[in-house]
């Protein structure tokens, strides 16, 4: 589908939801993307992009970002914390805050470097060993732990289990955010999206409804 589909699609589901136009934001995800598509969407002049590794964004967007004004970059994928000092550089919103460490580095490199990106919290909603996030549970604790470090958390990211109903990890997201005074949703994707916006989404990262399928060789 082309970028003027998946947005066009967003404002529909934000209609039908009965949210303000343009309340949603789209995060075209670019990771493992061949240069000549990113570019493309750049000439469309969508300017809010995801990746998942702190290594492929630096070794692409400076580039990009001398050639577009405006690009908004936003770090989808896992952060390890001897990366987190290059992320401050590359992104303008980490979307994967997901445990006491990473939470502390980014805190003191906050403090060092005078600024930091936009925050928002992973919670691994279907509590799956094999994924990050802070268990639903602790996400209360997390949240004010990270409060109290100075930092200034937007909301939350999920990523739903692929075989369960993803509009009830949507909720439950939502149902957190809500109780902690949170804005920021970060949750849907190609496949769902539609369904995140339905139950709040704020923004949703659609990377292969726009870009292709991936090649990973």
């Amino acid at each position: 589908m082309s970028l003027h589909d998946i947005q066009a699609r967003i404002a529909t589901a934000e209609k039908d939801a009965g949210r303000r136009p343009g309340s949603v934001e789209l995060i075209a995800v670019s990771k493992v993307q061949p240069n000549e598509r990113v570019t493309a969407v750049l000439d469309e002049g969508h300017r809010v992009f995801g990746e998942n590794r702190v290594q492929e964004a630096a070794g692409k967007w400076p580039e990009f970002r001398e050639r577009y004004e405006g690009v908004d970059l936003h770090l989808i994928g896992p952060l390890q914390t001897n990366k987190a000092r290059q992320a401050f550089d590359l992104f303008d919103t980490i979307h994967s805050v997901d445990r006491p460490k990473l939470a502390k580095t980014i805190a003191r490199l906050a403090q060092e470097e005078g600024h930091c990106p936009g925050l928002f919290i992973q919670v691994n909603t279907g509590e799956e060993d094999q994924k990050a996030g802070i268990l639903p549970a602790d996400a209360d604790a997390f949240i004010a732990d990270c409060r109290a470090l100075d930092l200034s958390i937007e909301g939350l990211m999920c990523i739903p289990p692929i075989d369960e109903e993803p509009s009830l990890h949507f909720a439950l997201l939502a149902k957190i955010a809500e109780r902690n005074g949170l804005s920021g949703l970060s949750m849907g994707m190609s496949g769902d999206f539609e369904r995140a916006i339905a139950q709040g989404a704020t923004h949703v990262r659609v990377g292969s409804a726009i870009f292709g399928e991936r090649d990973y060789d």
